[in-house]
């Protein structure tokens, strides 16, 4: 089977259907993964460049976001290194109001065990299971 790594720019054009002669190209390219022709690999940084954009330049917000790219990395022919930890982290990101970045950061904290994080980002206190420590206190169990 044919593979390929693909770029936030795809799909972003793919889902926001802007500008429509990039989106009809995404569209097509997406076709082929739903008909079984290509496989599409999707670094994390590229989902979180994703998000950055949906929300920032589109103004969606998270709970938009995260369901449409739940179903992304979901879909047959779309392999994402770590799914289930972007899953955790996509649902973080709706439900606690924090940035993408710091909700993958808390799931890839809590898949290796580890409670704390030095941080001066009070999102970090939102987060279950996560222990923000502010730089220059002492050092707690973790």
């Amino acid at each position: 089977m044919n593979q390929g790594y693909v770029d936030a720019n795809v799909i972003l054009r793919f889902l926001t259907g802007d500008p429509p002669q990039m989106a009809e190209r995404a569209a097509s390219l997406f076709h082929a993964v739903e008909r079984g022709e290509l496989r599409l690999i999707v670094e994390s940084i590229v989902v979180a460049e994703v998000v950055w954009v949906l929300q920032s330049f589109y103004r969606y917000r998270p709970a938009q976001i995260a369901p449409v790219l739940r179903e992304f990395l979901l879909q047959d022919g779309i392999e994402a290194e770590d799914r289930d930890t972007l899953l955790q982290a996509l649902s973080l990101y709706e439900s606690k109001n924090v940035d993408f970045t710091d909700a993958l950061v808390a799931a890839r904290m809590q898949k290796r065990g580890v409670t704390q994080i030095f941080s001066f980002d009070e999102h970090f206190d939102r987060l279950p299971g996560v222990q923000r420590v502010f730089p220059g206190e002492e050092i707690g169990r973790g």
